[in-house]
This record gives structure tokens, sequence and C-alpha cells, in this order.
């Protein structure tokens, strides 16, 4: 059975703070409300890929991901017709690498 994404979880979204919180909690959380995760959610440690499988309630949470400034220009690389998107970490990934 299809959960339809709430008001609420959508407004998460869009305004989850990166420069407060890491990236990893606002995937976590939609990664809970995605519908088709076992095939549609694909996470590896430098690569996001999400497949909204046609559902309206997964094309609500890429419109909430798109408004959120910080989250699409640091990690959004490409995307496809009919709901394919791929998202790249590698930037972010580097820098931590230096981190002591």
């Amino acid at each position: 059975m299809n959960r339809y994404p709430t008001e609420t979880e959508l407004q998460f979204i869009k305004e989850f703070d990166l420069l407060k919180k890491p990236v990893n909690e606002l995937l976590d959380f939609i990664y809970s409300i995605w519908e088709y995760d076992d095939w549609g959610f694909k996470k590896s440690p430098h690569k996001l890929e999400l497949h909204t499988g046609g559902w309206s309630g997964n094309e609500d949470i890429m419109i909430a991901l798109q408004q959120n400034f910080l989250f699409w220009s640091l990690y959004w690389k490409e995307e496809h017709r009919g709901g394919h998107y791929y998202f790249d970490d590698e930037m972010v990934s580097n820098e931590l690498k230096f981190k002591w």
C-alpha cells in the first residue's frame, strides 16, 4: 500500500539545514518515506540514485528536495526522463578526507 508523504514531511525536506546537520540524516529520513525503497533508493558511499517508479508521492519528495537549494547545488549530478535522479557527494567526501 502506498503512503503519500505529508506536507510536514515535505516541508522538513525543503527546510533541512545542511549547515547544521549531516546529509545522512536527510537521506535516512527520505529513505523512511520513499515508496519502492528496495529498488528505487540506492545509496553508496559516494553516490545516491533515486528512482520514483512513477509514484506521485516520490515525485513530490523530489520536488521538495529540489527546493532545498544547498542539497541540490552540492549533490545533484544528473537526471533522466522517467523519474531517475543521480547524486554525487565526491566533493564533500574529499573535503572530509582532509579533516583530522
